[in-house]
């Protein structure tokens, strides 16, 4: 299915600002949770997530997210 191009400058602010919020909300987690237990980290990741209204982030990239601030948060890309 083709996409007309400029609805792709239309959706990326939108795409970005929801990104800003997942990084927003994993950096806090990250700063406050690293090393401590997977439950621990997940919990206080999803938290932050809907803190930052970015709840929409799929449950597989939320355990991802969860197991790297738990086993080694200097392995996160930011």
């Amino acid at each position: 299915m083709a996409t007309d191009p400029s609805e792709y400058d239309k959706v990326m602010p939108v795409v970005a600002a929801h990104l800003a919020k997942v990084e927003r909300a994993v950096g806090r987690t990250r700063t406050s949770h690293a090393r401590q237990p997977y439950a621990t980290v997940r919990q206080a990741l999803v938290e932050a997530l809907r803190d930052e209204d970015a709840q929409r982030v799929p449950p597989q990239v939320v355990d991802e997210f969860a197991r790297w601030i738990s086993e080694d948060p200097g392995m996160l890309p930011f």
